[in-house]
């Protein structure tokens, strides 16, 4: 495997790597200081409030004065579906069959488990009860090592998003959406990760260790989010709530294209672990591909390197580049790290609604 050869600020191992470069740069005392000043901010906010970006240059903003005009727009442009959506006579659910408004509560259980684990990781805290629907607190709730101003505030930036997915979902559902469900985000990544390296790594794996491991645990959302989007449009009755499903869709490509790029850039770092990045991203990639074919036998996963090529994977698509799909089903044997049947793995006592 070819090395990738970056200028020092842009490599993303800082836990096995020295750069001083970097160090006069980034220092954790600053990211210290900007989390605080952002967790007091984050707690004048209301449920319909959406963090704005921070930028890693300067303190964290007054968030209610300095939204940036181009956030703003695109806030506004999202709720503008809200209204057709959230009108309650087609959201009624019906017992007989599958609505408009079980897919959505089956994607706002989805985006529960991102959003309570970024949440956690850049803020140090989980969502707020209105936003849970005064759902359980999650399971493993800490904030990440982060000392790198850039991952933070692209991490932060991946968290305001996850976040105004929950906002936007429960309020267009309004009375007919479902409790945020009690997720796990501690425990459950390193039985993922024990279960697709085939062996009990110590010390256990934890996406809040460093940057490098918060990417590894992104990685293994986003692509699922990704896919279950796609994998639902087609089901949707309304158009309008199919376009909006679209929009999330593409934020959630938006992301997993990041995690992926920041990760194929430190493809060839050695963990302690004893194996590099690709390979232990590329067993992620395996260990869903796996889980999902015990309901379809498809293959709907890419990890991002070749190794019969010696090529880097940016996007996992199939033949014709078109983007994978995942049944709800195959969904949730991927997070329930099993089967679709028994909960477990990120969601201990399952989904909520009647998808689950």
């Amino acid at each position: 495997m070819s090395a990738v050869h970056m200028s020092c600020p842009k490599n993303l191992a800082f836990t096995y790597i020295s750069c001083p470069v970097l160090a006069l740069q980034h220092s954790s005392h600053t990211l210290s200081q900007q989390r605080t000043q952002i967790l007091q901010d984050q707690s004048t906010l209301k449920v319909n409030s959406f963090l704005p970006r921070c930028s890693s240059q300067a303190a964290a903003p007054n968030f209610l004065g300095n939204m940036k005009v181009a956030y703003a727009f695109a806030l506004v442009a999202l709720l503008a579906f809200a209204a057709p959506i959230a009108n309650a006579r087609s959201l009624k659910q019906d017992s007989s069959s599958i609505t408009d408004a079980d897919i959505l509560n089956f994607a706002l259980n989805l985006e529960c488990l991102e959003a309570q684990f970024y949440s956690c990781a850049v803020y140090g805290q989980p969502l707020s009860a209105e936003l849970t629907g005064n759902g359980p607190a999650p399971i493993g709730c800490q904030s990440a090592n982060f000392t790198n101003d850039d991952i933070y505030s692209i991490a932060m930036d991946v968290a305001n998003n996850e976040i105004a997915h929950v906002n936007y979902l429960r309020t267009a559902l309004g009375n007919y959406s479902v409790q945020c469900p009690l997720v796990n985000i501690g425990s459950a990544f390193s039985d993922a990760a024990n279960a697709v390296l085939n062996t009990t790594l110590s010390p256990p794996f934890s996406p809040y260790v460093n940057d490098l491991y918060f990417l590894h645990g992104a990685f293994i959302f986003e692509d699922v989010g990704v896919t279950a989007y796609k994998g639902a449009l087609t089901s949707f009755q309304s158009k309008d709530i199919m376009l909006a499903a679209a929009g999330i869709l593409a934020v959630e490509a938006y992301h997993s294209g990041y995690i992926r790029t920041a990760l194929i850039e430190n493809g060839d770092v050695m963990t302690p672990y004893g194996v590099n990045v690709s390979t232990i991203v590329n067993a992620i990639s395996a260990g869903r591909d796996m889980l999902d074919n015990k309901t379809v036998n498809t293959v709907d996963d890419e990890g991002i390197y070749n190794a019969n090529t010696g090529n880097y994977i940016l996007t996992p698509v199939d033949g014709n580049a078109v983007a994978y799909s995942r049944t709800p089903a195959q969904v949730l044997d991927v997070v329930y790290l099993g089967s679709a049947s028994t909960p477990g793995g990120f969601y201990p006592n399952g989904l909520n609604g009647k998808i689950h």
